[in-house]
């Protein structure tokens, strides 16, 4: 695997190579630090706008300084492969500073660039479609944290545990009021007849890249809700989505078995693969 910290991105360019980030970097002591995972599939940055979105957004919520996003961009096509089939994280970690929480006098934010092969059990999760289990662990609610994808992946490292443990490849997370969020590392959607329907993260879970542009494709077909448990096992079709796995159909839901057509998920799938 490759590692590169590229700092400054605000000014000057720097490549560092490194094995990882001090143990006294914001990020190893206090998790201050948010990320997102893309696929570089031959050259590509899959839907990049997306995920600068994205950090876009976490940076504002988090009040950490932007990069120059157009250096984050080059840096990145230049660390990929461009005739592989790669993961790319994109980690903006807080600038040092003084000791202790406060924010004050931390200096630029550091871009730190990892690349890995990807994982090609997910093309065949998209044609066959995958079990889904419901996980007993539960997600807490903070409006502070809800929809970023910051460094803090405990709750996600314990609920990993449970898949593990149940030789589950996902399963549907709630949140501490019994509330529907999201799978494990994945969004979730589902279709009741004509209508299509996400749940509302506002206090929980990740606002994906996907999910964002399921959103924009769907327009007002779809719509954000809370739901129970209940109403998911009585859906005609349920898909997750993520930046690797892309769209992927759900089969079977403990005893729930789903239509096989995945009528829904094979329209996003082809409009999909047709976007960059």
């Amino acid at each position: 695997m490759q590692n590169l910290i590229i700092t400054n991105l605000m000014s000057d360019t720097q490549l560092t190579d490194a094995p990882a980030l001090t143990a006294l970097s914001r990020a190893w002591q206090l998790g201050d630090a948010h990320f997102s995972t893309l696929h570089a599939h031959h050259g590509n940055l899959r839907h990049w706008r997306y995920h600068q979105a994205r950090l876009e957004d976490a940076c504002l919520r988090l009040q950490m300084p932007m990069p120059d996003w157009q250096a984050v961009k080059t840096a990145a096509q230049e660390t990929i492969d461009p005739d592989g089939d790669q993961v790319l994280r994109i980690t903006l970690v807080r600038g040092s500073g003084g000791r202790g929480y406060s924010i004050t006098g931390c200096g630029d934010t550091t871009v730190v660039l990892n690349c890995a092969p990807f994982p090609a059990h997910y093309y065949q999760w998209r044609s066959q479609g995958i079990p889904l289990g419901v996980c007993t662990g539960r997600l807490g609610r903070s409006s502070l944290l809800a929809g970023l994808k910051t460094v803090n992946r405990l709750e996600q490292v314990l609920l990993k545990a449970e898949l593990d443990a149940n030789n589950w490849p996902e399963a549907v997370v709630l949140d501490n009021d019994g509330k529907v969020i999201e799978a494990v590392t994945a969004n979730l959607f589902w279709r009741e007849g004509e209508h299509i329907y996400t749940p509302d993260l506002s206090m929980a879970g990740v606002c994906g890249t996907v999910r964002a542009w399921c959103r924009d494709y769907l327009g007002p077909r779809l719509t954000i809700t809370d739901t129970r448990l209940e109403r998911l096992l009585a859906a005609d079709e349920i898909w997750l989505s993520n930046a690797l796995m892309g769209l992927v159909p759900v089969a079977t839901m403990g005893e729930q078995r789903f239509t096989r057509d995945f009528i829904m998920t094979r329209e996003l799938q082809q409009a999909y693969e047709d976007s960059y």
